[in-house]
């Protein structure tokens, strides 16, 4: 759950680790007294297609990587105003107590759902869900009970229409405005004109608390959606085909940046890599050339990749990673622990470090299970002569234990979130 202490009352479902339907009622009821509160129930139909078809272990890894997935798509584009939890089978609850227009929720709801179809992986075949969303806004007094039972009747009725993926509580069609289709075009003059802002995550040494480096990001500040974070800039982008271009531009533009860094020879550039961009072919060329032209060391950059980004030719991409790694480039596996973790990457990538999800550090101050996990794999990483970079550090009790564990690195709102290029140059110097 975002933004929300659970008690020892509360119920927290075991597969994904998220807040049950008796948490989130409740959680309902006191957003409910105070103010104003707007849901969405998101199912996945063909959940039980893919039980039938893999056994009920490759349900529940489908089921732990969509967890994932909403857990970080609703920290990023939510923040802690909001909530997500499993509402029972393949269905998800996410509300937020943010006073967003109806236009934009529903377009959140949209971006969600790409995000969650995106191609996953079960017993090495390709499978993509579409998940169907019930959305509504909450009543003035209304329980949780009474607002999850209406998410209810609404999502049973979008089962039964054909076609339709998003439907409001009133039966209305989609919220009139710009869609999330007319983005598409939105996004290629923002390119253009520079539009999409580079911010940078701090990572810092867990030993010292001295700042290493940073993970480049990217948000775009739309006119009419206002901020719009890079999960669902993503989205947007695979909607067009544009994904490739997208993540070059942002590459691009963090090395320009990474090269004037105050203290530039100590201070480390981390940048995501798609699966589209291994795609293209020339995916190593390009870097080469974009590295060459900012002046930024190769041996300072770092590039992150997912077990997802390796699905569509895994060959390929070991090879391109080969070829950079020649040069001095660090490769990290990130998302490393969500899902059913392969692996065999840990043996055919010539891999630098491990980055652990968020989901792994979040409880490790109160589940002994979860720091027996942390410290397992740290076991791991350094049996495989690896770093381990840890993600989404909020409190200094995680922190130490990340350091009693023996982590390398951490980043975190307990110390920074994403901050602008000319914060980040402060924050290097000292300032």
């Amino acid at each position: 759950m975002t933004g929300t202490v659970l008690t020892s009352g509360d119920d927290r479902d075991v597969l994904t680790g998220l807040p049950g339907l008796h948490s989130a009622a409740r959680w309902l009821d006191r957003v409910g007294e105070t103010g104003f509160v707007q849901a969405m129930l998101v199912s996945l139909q063909r959940l039980p297609a893919v039980n039938l078809a893999y056994g009920m272990a490759g349900g529940d890894r489908v089921l732990v990587e969509v967890a994932r997935r909403l857990r970080d798509f609703v920290a990023d584009e939510l923040g802690p105003q909001a909530l997500v939890a499993r509402a029972a089978g393949g269905a998800f609850l996410v509300a937020s107590r943010a006073a967003l227009s109806r236009e934009r929720w529903q377009w959140l709801a949209e971006a969600l759902g790409r995000a969650i179809a995106r191609p996953l992986v079960v017993d090495g075949e390709r499978l993509s869900l579409a998940p169907r969303t019930a959305l509504l806004r909450g009543r003035p007094g209304e329980t949780g009970a009474a607002l999850l039972d209406r998410l209810d009747q609404v999502s049973g009725d979008l089962q039964r229409r054909s076609g339709r993926r998003v439907l409001w509580a009133d039966g209305s069609h989609p919220a009139r405005g710009r869609s999330a289709a007319n983005l598409e075009g939105d996004l290629l003059g923002a390119l253009h004109r520079d539009e999409i802002a580079i911010l940078f995550q701090p990572q810092f040494h867990v030993g010292t608390g001295a700042l290493a480096g940073a993970e480049a990001l990217a948000r775009w500040e739309h006119p009419s959606f206002g901020r719009i974070c890079a999960e669902t800039l993503f989205a947007v982008a695979d909607r067009g085909d544009h994904v490739a271009q997208l993540s070059r531009h942002i590459g691009k533009r963090a090395l320009a940046m990474a090269a004037a860094w105050p203290g530039a020879d100590a201070l480390r550039l981390s940048l995501n890599v798609t699966a589209e961009d291994f795609a293209v072919g020339d995916f190593a060329a390009t870097l080469r050339a974009a590295l060459a032209a900012s002046g930024f060391a190769a041996e300072r950059l770092t590039i992150e990749i997912t077990e997802q980004t390796l699905i569509a030719d895994f060959e390929a991409c070991a090879a391109a990673l080969r070829e950079l790694a020649g040069l001095g480039i660090n490769v990290a596996l990130d998302d490393f622990g969500t899902g059913f973790s392969n692996f065999r990457a840990l043996k055919a990538l010539p891999l630098d470090a491990l980055k652990l999800d968020r989901s792994l550090v979040s409880d490790i101050e109160h589940d002994a299970r979860d720091r027996a996990i942390l410290a397992a794999m740290v076991a791991m990483a350094r049996a495989l002569d690896l770093k381990v970079i840890a993600e989404g550090v909020e409190t200094a009790g995680q922190l130490a234990i990340l350091q009693g564990e023996g982590c390398d690195l951490f980043q975190g709102f307990l110390r920074s979130g994403p901050i602008s290029a000319e914060d980040f140059a402060a924050l290097a110097a000292g300032g």
